[in-house]
């Protein structure tokens, strides 16, 4: 198994994290449902985003060294994630991961990142079927 920490040199280092940020804003763009979780300007979120996934995944610090910390449940507290927000900010993702070839061989790895940092940020649970409310995150 790769070494996520590596993922950053064997792609080409910044470029290609930026390249895969554009595509994931054009889903984003696409999904209603997301897109009004965004600011109406998405530049500086897409900055924001590559920075993070290239500190993430080997390269250098630009997210910590211009914002700070990553706190990703704090920065994402305000707005209402669920399990259906998650699904599809998850499926814009990994469809930007697919139209961004340097990032093919590392398609699995990224899968169960993505996956695990979505869920992660779910802070709405559904009610049960009981009608039930389960508390928050």
């Amino acid at each position: 198994m790769i070494d996520d920490q590596v993922i950053y040199t064997q792609v080409g280092g910044d470029g290609p994290f930026f390249e895969l940020v554009e595509r994931f804003y054009e889903q984003v763009a696409a999904a209603p449902n997301l897109r009004s979780l965004y600011p109406v300007d998405l530049e500086p979120g897409k900055k924001h985003l590559a920075w993070f996934l290239i500190q993430r995944f080997g390269g250098p610090a630009y997210f910590n060294e211009k914002r700070g910390a990553p706190m990703l449940r704090r920065r994402h507290a305000p707005f209402e994630i669920d399990f259906a927000v998650r699904d599809i900010w998850f499926e814009c993702m990994m469809q930007a991961v697919d139209d961004t070839p340097p990032f093919a061989v590392h398609r699995e790895l990224l899968e169960r990142y993505f996956a695990d940092a979505a869920t992660f940020l779910i802070n709405k649970l559904e009610p049960k079927t009981s009608g039930e409310v389960l508390p928050q995150i």
